[in-house]
């Protein structure tokens, strides 16, 4: 408001305009009607030059006034509200009752500053206008401000009503003053608001829900005598934020019971609940519910059953949910591609995001994110640069989630040096940036690289977590990095603050038996309580690299009596039967898989050629650009064979002579991707880049390190384990793998 307009208290004569100078030329010619007005105003004019408002004082009256001004809120002008004030000041006419008129008409114009200086210099202010600003204060997000107000309420001895408590519980829990909501709350028993008034029960239950206080939100909704869809649903949300889904169905089980309705966020809520506990039985009753009471449309509920089936591994009744719906928003196409990714179906997920975008639904953070792992998974880098590019235009590049997505998928295609580029530019590392990037550097086989960063921790303020332990261990893992990784268990071992946990030890595990320390690795084993899969399996890993059958079939034995059924480790044991040519043992292994019907995972690998990605199975020649594949196959060997490279025929697992198994060798899934990716690619000095769900066998890794010679091009393989960044016949885990 101009300083020249500021309300004073009335003076002696009601004709003098104290304080400041006169209103000028232009408010002087518009109260006299001597200038032309916009047509929007002219009402204005007329109501202020009728006979109620000729005179001194004649005729004028608060209705007058307030009627004005009531018109003037619902018109949104600014500029008329400002009008009627320039009035009302010059002559001195303002009852308490205008003064909250005049600031409701302020606030419902977004002017929270003007209605404040209106509300500074009201004589006589009602609990009403209060509550107007504080509430006002809080939808604005200033909740610092909100609560000062409420203190200097206080200290006005103005008593609190029960809307001033529902808007101020909100902003204490928005800024985390636990102790100034317990005084609040205890004013509010004191003035009898909290067992008999409903919103400050529900504002209540918010409030200690934020603060994480479940069992104060619990004890306030048992002595609140009249219950209602409001407070219970408040009570359910709280318990679904703190992972107590159990109780959140128990509450919403009584509601039923009580015969309250439960409305569109009741049952949202609910379903969020039965999808963190992957309870599909209770999340289908819900359904039911949500359509016998007209609820099938609406957006929340409807959002709540995508995610609910989409956690149960229920990804085609998650699309029948999507494909009902009208006109979904971002909130729906965002649930359905997280669900997409989370379950596997990461292409599908890619195809329902470009038609989001035909669709013109913006994306936000959370769509990018979800969208970048599916790119990780996949490894398509191209497409995830262009993500990234799309980020840079909503200027989100700097998001820590969106951030720590781009890093996990620069670090999972392989490309660390972007991943670290991208990391340097956020403007706040969080733990989940720091750790995506240690683990980024961990799977290329950058052990130097994560413990430095490692090292840094502490000096940006981070203190690591369990998540950073397994990361940098499985760095010093891959990079074979002994004594470090044995500094860091040692460090975790007598650290009171950190707890050693199985991942842990199954780093540990690894490393050790990797490097060839199997007896050490077998020892560290027997040292935990109760060893896992995890770790029993990291320890048969390395027997089957190192060729120990009598270890091998110990720590079988260990795995089969967690998991009887466990296909994983007899697939190890036949492989490693069938490396040491143990044939009559791997018939037998054979024998015993065929009669539990277990069988082993194909081999097949993954290549992204001009954006689209390509698949390839073991011995499958079904592609339709296998004919091309062949042809390269065989230029490939020839240069390879004149190069030195010999068929390594032990990586062979089949009883076959020695010639059957070379030609075995060369449809490995791997060999295949990268021929058909060499006999595509227009740009010849790029990288190849191919993804593998298994671990890359010794032939092939040696083979393309004879290939990236051959054709002179970078070959970067990713396997079940790790990255191999192989360049002029040299590969980054220096072949230790």
């Amino acid at each position: 408001m101009p300083r020249n307009l500021r309300l004073c208290r009335p003076v002696t004569s009601p004709l003098v305009f104290n304080p400041g100078p006169r209103p000028d030329a232009a408010i002087v010619a518009w109260s006299n009607h001597r200038i032309p007005l916009k047509p929007s105003l002219h009402w204005l004019a007329r109501a202020i030059s009728s006979s109620a408002f000729c005179g001194p004082r004649q005729g004028r009256t608060p209705q007058s006034y307030s009627s004005l001004l009531g018109r003037c809120a619902e018109t949104r002008c600014l500029l008329d509200v400002r009008k009627v004030q320039t009035h009302l000041v010059k002559t001195a006419f303002f009852p308490t009752l205008l003064g909250h008129k005049l600031i409701d008409a302020y606030l419902k114009c977004g002017c929270v500053g003007d209605a404040r200086d209106v509300f500074d210099e009201m004589p006589e202010r009602h609990v009403v206008t209060w509550n107007s600003m504080i509430a006002s204060y809080i939808k604005r997000r200033r909740s610092g401000e909100a609560v000062e107000l409420y203190e200097r309420m206080m200290r006005e001895g103005v008593f609190p009503d029960e809307y001033t408590f529902s808007s101020v519980f909100k902003a204490f829990s928005d800024l985390g003053l636990v102790a100034g909501g317990h005084r609040a709350h205890g004013l509010a028993v004191v003035l009898g608001l909290e067992v008999s008034n409903v919103f400050v029960g529900s504002a209540l239950v918010d409030m200690y829900a934020k603060f994480g206080k479940m069992r104060d939100a619990q004890l306030v909704v048992d002595r609140v005598t009249e219950q209602d869809v409001v407070l219970l649903t408040a009570l359910i949300v709280g318990y679904v934020q703190h992972g107590e889904d159990f109780k959140a169905q128990e509450v919403f089980l009584d509601m039923i019971r009580k015969g309250i309705k439960p409305n569109e966020f009741t049952l949202a809520s609910t379903l969020i609940g039965c999808a963190n506990s992957a309870d599909l039985k209770s999340g289908k009753l819900i359904h039911a519910c949500i359509v016998k009471t007209g609820f099938d449309y609406a957006t929340a509920s409807q959002t709540s059953l995508l995610t609910m089936y989409s956690k149960c591994g229920m990804v085609d009744d998650s699309f029948k949910v999507f494909n009902d719906l009208a006109n979904p928003n971002l909130v729906t196409w965002t649930s359905l591609i997280v669900g997409l990714v989370q379950n596997g179906r990461e292409e599908i997920a890619l195809l329902k995001f470009r038609e989001m975008l035909r669709n013109s639904v913006n994306p936000n953070s959370f769509t990018l994110s979800s969208i970048l792992r599916a790119c990780s998974k996949l490894a398509m880098l191209e497409t995830g640069k262009q993500i990234h590019a799309v980020l840079t235009k909503y200027g989100l590049v700097r998001n820590g989630f969106a951030g720590a997505a781009l890093i996990d998928l620069y670090g999972k295609c392989g490309t660390a040096e972007m991943a670290r580029s991208v990391f340097d530019q956020l403007i706040d590392i969080d733990m989940v940036s720091m750790n995506t990037m240690i683990y980024s550097y961990a799977v290329n086989g950058l052990g130097q690289e994560a413990l430095e960063l490692y090292s840094r921790m502490k000096d940006l303020g981070l203190e690591q977590n369990q998540v950073t332990f397994v990361a940098v261990l499985l760095a010093c893992s891959n990079a074979g990095l002994v004594e470090e990784g044995q500094q860091i268990f040692s460090y975790l071992r007598d650290s009171r603050e950190t707890e050693l946990r199985r991942d842990h030890y199954a780093c540990m595990v690894d490393l050790l038996g990797r490097s060839g320390r199997l007896e050490e690795a077998e020892m560290l084993v027997t040292q935990i309580k109760n060893p896992d899969l995890v770790v029993w399996r990291a320890l048969l890993s390395a027997c089957r690299v190192h060729g120990d059958v009598k270890m091998a079939e110990r720590a079988m034995k260990k795995v089969l009596e967690l998991a009887p059924g466990d296909e994983g480790t007899h697939v190890l044991l036949s492989n490693l039967y069938a490396s040491t040519c143990n044939w009559s043992q791997l018939i037998e292994m054979k024998s015993t898989m065929r009669e539990m019907k277990l069988k082993k995972n194909p081999a097949m690998s993954w290549v992204e050629v001009d954006r689209e990605v390509h698949t390839f199975m073991a011995g499958d020649l079904s592609h339709l650009g296998s004919k091309e594949i062949l042809d390269m196959l065989e230029e490939l060997i020839e240069k390879v064979r004149n190069l030195g490279y010999v068929p390594d025929t032990r990586y062979v697992l089949q009883d076959l002579d020695e010639e059957k198994k070379e030609t075995s060798l060369y449809y490995h899934s791997e060999k295949l991707a990268l021929a058909f990716a060499l006999s595509r690619t227009k740009n010849k000095t790029s990288s190849v880049r191919i993804l593998k769900n298994l671990r890359v066998c010794g032939d092939c890794h040696s083979w393309m390190k004879y290939v990236s010679v051959a054709v002179g091009r970078e070959i970067v393989a990713r396997d079940s384990k790790r990255y191999h960044h192989i360049k002029d016949g040299l590969c980054s885990c220096r072949d230790y793998w």
